[in-house]
């Protein structure tokens, strides 16, 4: 696991799931973290670094949830406009792509990130469906 906020819902989720696993006789161990269910001091760390990761969520939602709501004051949708194999950053990474050049440096010209580039280039491929 990447973080520990993967592993459960919400905080109450997590430690049912870590008091599920230490009934079976495993120990959560978070080397990112640096916490561990061992001691009654890991436990609590966990519990807190849940809670903070909970209320996280939480804001994301709440900021979701304005800027939809502003949104729709304007008459508008809040979604991601779609991207097609004829958007100018499409053509234009691709054709850097066919000169060999590797996605990290198409982002920095084209101004996106590498994932971005990625997606880019599947546009309209098989491998995007």
């Amino acid at each position: 696991m990447c973080k520990l906020d993967r592993l459960g819902r919400n905080t109450r989720n997590l430690l049912a799931r870590i008091d599920d696993l230490e009934q079976r006789g495993v120990h959560f161990r978070s080397v990112t973290e640096g916490i561990s269910t061992t001691g009654s001091m890991g436990r609590a760390m966990l519990t807190v670094m849940s809670a903070f990761a909970q209320l996280e969520r939480g804001q994301l939602a709440e900021r979701t949830r304005a800027g939809r709501a502003v949104a729709a004051e304007h008459g508008r949708k809040a979604v991601r406009r779609e991207v097609t194999a004829a958007h100018a950053k499409v053509k234009r990474a691709r054709d850097l792509k066919a000169q060999g050049l590797a996605p990290a440096d198409i982002g920095k010209i084209i101004g996106t990130s590498r994932a971005t580039v990625y997606r880019y280039l599947s546009i309209g491929t098989s491998e995007a469906l």
